[in-house]
């Protein structure tokens, strides 16, 4: 007892007298000291004290998908940083090969009795996808936001980027330099980003299902795996390449050399994100700029609207992405 009061006065930057007051439910605590020291109590770990276990803490869980992609660490530090802000807690949860599972990442956080949680990556597109962890949140009526997703039958709200004028954008900046084979390069078909990405594509080239089984790769979110699928486009003739984050345009660079061709002069390339350090590659990256900082300070204001009660409009917030044009693309050459 001596030491969870030690650790959790130490976090809140109060006495442990003014903790043991919180915790036994004393008068004499500002609600700015109580709130502090519960949030302190939820961070260590500790449980509540029974008769403070109904109250919500002022903690909010930010689930990712990984963190070895640098967009996902860019917009943790925005989403954090804003919910400081606001006076609430991050808790940050990032999924890894084998290691916590997202169901398993909000029973932990409901646990811990979150005000809320944003959740970030897109792999919610497929029919016969799990959502019962979703379910879960809806009925106890917590606060919940989509970045990059949507499930539709669940009534969340979405901030995303507009993938459609995305791919109009690359696409359309591939064609002006003359190119005709172009391929696209995805993330798993139950990655809601991709899926629309592959949308617009048909729509802005006139494909059918035909041209998508010729000009569509498909991959995990690494250099190796983005290696292998870009390779088998490139072997099909495909002169511009469009990326599906800019971790599988730097596996489809990779691809690009060890068939012995370079980039620009023989293969272009765009990736999306406009992810850190993209400006230092070789050949620097022309990619599609997610505008990440107005999406996490908007998942927060929606979120924290939630939190206090205000009404929020679940229909999805669009954000216009930039064509970031570098030296990763070219013209086409003639054959």
């Amino acid at each position: 007892m001596t030491r969870r009061l030690t650790e959790v006065a130490r976090k809140a930057g109060v006495s442990e007298a003014t903790v043991s007051r919180v915790l036994n439910g004393r008068d004499g605590v500002s609600e700015s000291t109580r709130t502090a020291v519960l949030t302190a109590l939820d961070v260590l770990g500790y449980e509540r004290p029974t008769k403070l276990r109904g109250e919500r803490a002022r903690l909010v869980g930010l689930v990712l998908p990984e963190l070895q992609n640098p967009i996902f660490p860019a917009l943790a530090e925005v989403v954090t940083g804003s919910l400081a802000q606001r006076g609430l807690t991050p808790a940050l949860c990032a999924r890894t090969i084998g290691g916590i599972s997202e169901p398993d990442y909000v029973d932990m956080l409901l646990d811990h009795q979150v005000s809320g949680v944003i959740f970030a990556g897109g792999n919610y597109a497929l029919a016969d996808a799990k959502h019962e962890h979703y379910r879960q949140l809806t009925d106890r009526g917590l606060p919940v936001v989509l970045v990059n997703a949507g499930v539709d039958e669940l009534p969340f709200p979405h901030v995303s980027t507009d993938d459609a004028v995305a791919v109009e954008q690359a696409y359309g900046h591939l064609r002006s330099l003359g190119h005709e084979r172009i391929g696209l390069v995805l993330g798993p078909e139950d990655h809601m980003p991709s899926r629309r990405k592959l949308t617009a594509m048909a729509e802005a080239a006139g494909w059918g299902p035909d041209d998508i089984t010729e000009w569509v790769g498909r991959t995990s979110f690494s250099m190796e795996s983005a290696r292998v699928a870009a390779t088998k486009l490139i072997d099909k003739g495909a002169t511009g390449l469009i990326c599906a984050s800019d971790v599988i345009a730097l596996g489809t660079i990779r691809a690009v050399r060890r068939l012995g061709k370079q980039v620009p002069d023989d293969i272009s390339v765009i990736g999306f994100d406009d992810s850190g350090l993209m400006t230092c590659t070789d050949p620097p990256l022309t990619t599609i700029r997610q505008p990440i900082e107005m999406m996490g300070q908007a998942a927060v204001d929606i979120l924290v609207n939630q939190i206090e009660g205000v009404g929020v409009n679940t229909d999805e917030l669009l954000f216009e992405p930039e064509l970031v044009v570098r030296g990763s693309t070219g013209p086409a050459r003639s054959r």
